[in-house]
């Protein structure tokens, strides 16, 4: 090994170390919140008003007297807890839909992908807007219409991982050997495409988060006193100039997680796919 693949193999693997200490710090922020966080992240005490810092206050307070890193401890909890369950709906459309469409052919899989596209004609972010204008706000409306701009995306991936597996000789061999078909699915084909759906799930996290910040920002999404980093920075919009930190705050949690899991996705891909790791030494 000369001293560039040496390097190269540095950066790859300590950009795995550090993505994955990130994602896991703020997974664990968001497990361990009520022990982190040093004050409720609702409770109003306006005597304390854009309190600055101190010893019972790290970050100070808000317009309302509110622990601002409390408020941001659970914020963690908040976007982490909707973007698992957003995952877990997605994934189990997605993946129900795609391998059946993938698996079955003919008629079956023309008729899904049709319906597909209909949720992949417009704009996820438009789309979730129009979801919530009817549904409604709050935070399970918030989760159900995430979920339903992005399953469709993973459903049509999820069939074309299927149609490039459902022939292969192994296959072919269990359904020869009297296989039925679920089995020959959980057995065969669902485990060759796990790694490709953690690489996908890792990196469409930040995007999803982007949506439920963003939507909790319009007014859309997350309703208050419940802490959310987009209601944060929504509520601080009249202090900017003079209380910027209420918004930086907020918006460095954004941007540090969407940052952490689209880093540790590009790892996890690289690792996972020697072809593109080649290709990335090439160049």
């Amino acid at each position: 090994m000369n001293a560039g693949d040496l390097f190269r193999t540095i950066r790859k693997r300590g950009v795995l170390v550090l993505a994955s200490m990130l994602a896991v710090a703020v997974i664990a922020t968001a497990l361990f919140a009520p022990v982190i966080a040093p004050d409720d992240p609702s409770a109003v005490v306006l005597e304390n008003k854009f309190a600055p810092p101190s010893a019972a206050h790290p970050l100070g307070c808000d317009h309302l007297g509110r622990d601002v890193l409390s408020r941001l401890v659970y914020g963690t909890q908040t976007s982490i807890g909707s973007v698992a369950a957003i995952m877990g709906i997605v994934l189990v459309l997605g993946f129900t839909i795609g391998t059946i469409s993938g698996y079955a052919g003919g008629a079956v899989d023309s008729s899904l992908m049709r319906f597909c596209d209909v949720f992949l004609t417009f704009p996820t972010f438009i789309l979730a807007m129009f979801l919530i204008g009817v549904l409604g706000t709050g935070m399970v409306n918030v989760i159900i219409a995430v979920a339903l701009t992005h399953w469709a995306w993973y459903a049509r991936i999820i069939r074309s991982m299927v149609l490039s597996l459902k022939n292969r000789d192994y296959v072919l061999a269990a359904k020869v050997a009297g296989t039925g078909r679920f089995k020959t699915v959980v057995r065969h084909i669902l485990p060759p495409i796990i790694a490709q759906l953690l690489i996908l799930c890792t990196l469409d996290i930040g995007h999803m988060m982007l949506h439920v910040s963003g939507l909790s920002f319009l007014g859309l999404g997350v309703t208050p006193p419940m802490p959310e980093w987009g209601v944060m920075i929504s509520d601080a919009r009249q202090f900017i100039w003079t209380h910027p930190l209420l918004i930086m705050l907020p918006g460095g949690m954004i941007f540090v997680t969407v940052m952490a899991f689209n880093l540790l996705g590009d790892a996890l891909r690289d690792s996972f796919d020697p072809a593109l790791a080649v290709q990335e030494d090439i160049r």
